[in-house]
């Protein structure tokens, strides 16, 4: 008796089970792409991705020679403190982060950046004395 209310309550389980995956092995009525197709979607895929490696590398060089224009811009302008500031580039985005000795000079630095050829938008992240956290001694 036990034994077939065991069968009875896994029973509808299995059939459930069984429906639901009926259409995972049904065949599809499609016929498969050819090689010559699977090769042309290859080659376009193939294609596409050699591009978009060719865009971020175009940008990854033109991001490392705005870089370095930025830091012999500053370093040719002889922004006080300009040795404490870090400057790294994105996408043409100038970030200027580190420590700057007033906020006159932090300000002169983000408008060296900005006057730099290839520089679409500066982020000045430097700290000054003024806006640092304060001592916790």
């Amino acid at each position: 008796m036990k034994r077939s209310l065991k069968l009875l309550a896994v029973a509808p389980a299995m059939v459930l089970g069984l429906s639901i995956s009926a259409p995972a092995f049904a065949q599809n009525a499609a016929s498969p792409p050819s090689a010559s197709q699977s090769l042309q979607q290859a080659g376009t895929e193939t294609e596409s991705a050699a591009k978009d490696a060719l865009q971020g590398t175009e940008t990854a060089l033109s991001d490392t020679d705005v870089t370095a224009k930025v830091k012999l811009a500053l370093h040719d302008s002889n922004v006080p403190g300009n040795d404490n500031i870090h400057v790294s580039t994105t996408a043409g985005i100038v970030t200027l982060s580190g420590a700057a000795p007033s906020g006159a000079s932090a300000t002169q630095a983000a408008q060296i950046a900005q006057s730099t050829a290839g520089v679409r938008g500066v982020k000045n992240l430097l700290s000054t004395p003024t806006s640092a956290a304060p001592s916790t001694e």
